[in-house]
């Protein structure tokens, strides 16, 4: 432990503590840009890039970036001296100088850090006017675009990207006055491999990284009246929904959510849920066939779009193992133009489906060309859970006001399972919950297995289902999805079965969420929510869904059918790996 001194008051920290979180414990703010942390995925940006932090160290003859300062015994620290707001002061002033001045307009206006540190440093003038950068902005991708001229260079980004995802796209580029964080050779985002997990739209405290906003496009196609327009929404949005209008993080929002939607004017409302427990028919068939045979496992769950487009451009070898499955968004959009047009007597090239989701990914799923057929795409168009507190704000929605609804019927009937693919590790429970039925031909009444839940970055457990050991493995962020796939490739595996998911925490960690600002107790909070709405649900195990049974009764046939195959299984592309 060491002892020091800060504005006159002693505190006891244990040693490599920074001089900010040593602060912090005496309830001392000081103020930060680039300085970034998700304390329970131990992922920390300390680089003291931005030097807003800087505080004055008595002995030292510069001052010192408190974010990347350890103490050290007998340290006296002053965070408010002249020098030292002076020095802050004029920091801030110099990235006003480069910023562009259009807060009103800005998407993250209300969540932008700078303009919340510059109201708290009462800023009320520009103090130097000058040459400012420019940049093309690119608008090349479905999911993010990116706007250099507001890069503060914080590269808060950079370490998203490339220390916690391992995807390695974004890196410092140029010199002095036209240094910026952007991909290689400045190239176009969707010219890279990029997988649109949206980690860098999350870190990111400014304007420079945010959504593509598909608002008009929804509002445009509610108001035509040649079009059926359905909404279906992705359980980890239920559970975040409820904070873009003040609510208490983890709030459970599923009632006045659907009753929102019907307002907006959608013809009927639907659960991602519902294809969620499609997926565990289809992926638990697909598991269980490869189990039997010994071929292709470990098998590898499929739900996330980054995460196949992550092993598509890295692990391109290791193509024939993930599961053929689509994603829950797919499965549902599949189903909608062909069985649910067909029962409301609509033309699919008329009925458009829109996706609620807590993922940037998904835009870019939606648009990859072998998701649709017919010349019209099973997913039309796809908003995050904040494009959606954008739109029922534009609306005049009193959300926290709203009465509960109810999903229509037949794609809004859901178990408890098909809610949990909200977290990390539900999408390998609710496999497991029908694996365990299917394969010992009882209906078990132990559907919690809890050793795959949690916030951890990989998590393993063996679970026996009847005969079986089943090895499984979970792992949340794609930085410790490499490690798992690079045990593979090195054939020291031995799991039967890997859930994977790009976003730390699973979907309610995804990049279209409401911000969190390194506050990882908010995800904590989502995460219990998640697995309160699994309990509180009567049925738990999707094989046991009323309406999935009856798809397969009226429709698919059987699960692994060749319908089934044809509208609900996809193949994947070995892409370049620069």
């Amino acid at each position: 432990m060491v002892t020091l001194t800060i504005n006159g008051m002693p505190v006891t920290v244990e040693e490599n503590t920074t001089i900010l979180h040593a602060a912090a414990k005496l309830g001392i703010k000081i103020p930060s840009l680039c300085h970034f942390e998700l304390d329970c995925f131990s992922m920390e940006h300390r680089m003291g890039s931005c030097r807003v932090c800087v505080v004055e160290v008595e002995g030292r003859r510069n001052l010192a970036p408190a974010c990347c300062t350890p103490v050290v015994e007998g340290m006296v620290v002053n965070t408010n001296s002249i020098r030292a707001i002076n020095a802050r002061r004029t920091v801030v002033d110099l990235i006003l100088s480069d910023h562009p001045k259009d807060c009103l307009t800005c998407p993250v206006n209300g969540n932008c850090e700078l303009q919340a540190l510059a109201g708290d440093l009462k800023m009320t003038k520009i103090a130097y006017e000058g040459e400012m950068s420019s940049y093309p902005m690119d608008v090349s991708s479905r999911s993010i675009v990116r706007n250099l001229d507001k890069c503060i260079m914080c590269r808060r980004c950079e370490t998203a990207c490339n220390d916690m995802q391992t995807v390695g796209v974004l890196s410092g580029v140029g010199r002095g006055f036209e240094v910026v964080v952007a991909p290689t050779f400045e190239k176009p985002l969707s010219e890279t491999i990029c997988v649109f997990c949206g980690q860098c739209v999350q870190a990111c405290p400014v304007g420079a990284l945010t959504t593509c906003i598909g608002v008009d496009e929804v509002w445009g196609v509610l108001n035509d009246p040649k079009k059926t327009v359905i909404v279906q929404t992705a359980p980890a949005v239920r559970v975040a929904l409820g904070e873009g209008f003040g609510m208490e993080p983890g709030t459970i929002s599923t009632g006045k959510m659907i009753t929102a939607l019907r307002r907006l004017g959608f013809k009927a409302v639907f659960d991602t849920d519902f294809a969620a427990d499609l997926t565990i028919m289809e992926e638990t068939t697909e598991f269980i066939e490869r189990v039997k045979s010994g071929e292709n496992l470990p098998i590898l769950t499929s739900c996330c779009p980054a995460w196949v487009k992550f092993f598509e451009h890295q692990f391109p070898d290791l193509i024939n193992i993930p599961s053929s499955a689509k994603s829950p968004q797919q499965m549902f959009g599949a189903i909608a133009k062909t069985y649910y047009a067909k029962k409301i007597g609509v033309d699919p090239k008329d009925l458009v489906v829109v996706s609620i989701m807590p993922c940037l990914s998904k835009k870019y799923e939606a648009d990859r060309e072998e998701f649709g057929r017919d010349g019209y795409r099973d997913v039309d168009i796809v908003l995050s859970t904040r494009e959606l507190v954008y739109m029922l704000e534009e609306a005049g929605i009193v959300f926290d006001q709203l009465e509960e609804g109810q999903y229509d019927d037949p794609l809004g009937e859901s178990t408890g399972a098909g809610v949990i693919f909200g977290a990390s590790g539900g999408v390998l429970e609710a496999a497991l919950r029908t694996a365990a039925d299917w394969l010992t031909g009882e209906d078990l009444a132990k559907v919690d297995f809890k050793a795959v839940r949690g916030m951890q970055g990989i998590k393993e457990a063996t679970v026996k289902v009847g005969d079986l050991e089943v090895r499984a493995a979970v792992s949340s962020g794609l930085g410790n999805a490499r490690k798992l796939l690079e045990s593979i490739r090195a054939g020291t595996s031995s799991y039967h079965i890997i859930e994977i998911m790009a976003c730390p925490g699973g979907c309610i960690n995804g990049g279209g969420q409401p911000f969190i600002g390194g506050d990882t107790r908010i995800l904590e909070k989502r995460m219990k929510a998640i697995y309160k709405a699994d309990t509180g649900l009567p049925l738990r195990k999707s094989h046991q869904n009323p309406s999935i049974q009856t798809l397969y009764k009226e429709f698919l046939g059987e699960p692994g059918s060749h319908l089934a195959h044809e509208l609900l299984h996809t193949g994947y592309t070995k892409r370049a790996d620069e």
